[in-house]
């Protein structure tokens, strides 16, 4: 979402620095009204090409773990951290994920602890630790949910599919609009020093989204086994709805826009 979110800041005037790995992407990143910088942190980074990168004062960091390199994941954000230490950045947004949560079978808050059940989430965990430790910048955390909406189409991932687990749990998503309009709310709020999850305002089943999801893209619907329990957990939005006054413009995935 880091794309969408820095051509919408464009478009609202601000000047946005955009990193990419790819040396073929940085025409794109000019087309797009921004100022590109090559940094791959799985290498060792040019230091006078991050060090111009980061001479500003705001940074957004949105790079999902991969997910057969969490162990190195951790160690690129150390290295970026180390960077971010000696430049003028003052203000860091990370995003996140809500997989840091464990399945409780019940409503989750920012407050909620507990052992992450993914490789991915305990990584994430350890790096929001990192970031919100350090005495040099502030950082928000973003902790966002299942992202959806225009070119991410979630009717695709299980359409077709037979047996699948956990038809009744909970799905927790965010619309590709609402992330951003969170995103430039605090900002503009200068909410630091946070945790904010980010979710929707309803909790469909899996059974009943994907269901209604594939069928919307006229596409086979999955088909679940019957279980006697599932495994969820339901990301409360309420700290973030009343930090910013907001209110979802997509609050519902099942009326998928």
């Amino acid at each position: 979402m880091g794309l969408p979110l820095a051509k919408y800041l464009v478009s609202k005037g601000h000047v946005i620095k955009g990193s990419t790995t790819s040396e073929s992407k940085i025409s794109n990143l000019q087309r797009d009204g921004m100022e590109p910088f090559l940094i791959d942190l799985r290498a060792d980074p040019s230091t006078a090409e991050i060090s111009k990168f980061l001479a500003s004062e705001y940074l957004i960091i949105a790079i999902p773990p991969r997910v057969k390199h969490h162990n190195n994941f951790k160690k690129q954000m150390e290295s970026l951290i180390s960077f971010i230490e000696r430049s003028t950045i003052k203000k860091v947004i990370f995003i996140s994920s809500t997989s840091v949560y464990p399945n409780t079978n019940n409503l989750v808050t920012e407050e909620s602890i507990g052992i992450p059940e993914s490789d991915s989430g305990i990584i994430l965990l350890e790096v929001e630790k990192l970031l919100q430790s350090n005495k040099f910048f502030q950082t928000t955390i973003l902790r966002m949910a299942g992202l959806y909406g225009y070119d991410r189409q979630p009717g695709k991932f299980l359409a077709g599919k037979k047996e699948l687990a956990n038809a009744d749990g909970k799905v927790n998503l965010i619309h590709q609009d609402d992330c951003i309009q969170i995103i430039t709310n605090v900002f503009e709020k200068q909410l630091w020093d946070n945790i904010f999850n980010c979710c929707s305002d309803e909790h469909p089943t899996r059974r009943e989204f994907y269901t209604n999801a594939a069928l919307a893209l006229g596409m086979q619907p999955p088909e679940f086994l019957l279980e006697e329990k599932s495994k969820f957990k339901i990301i409360s939005n309420e700290k973030i709805k009343r930090a910013l006054n907001y209110k979802f413009i997509h609050p519902d995935p099942m009326y998928l826009d």
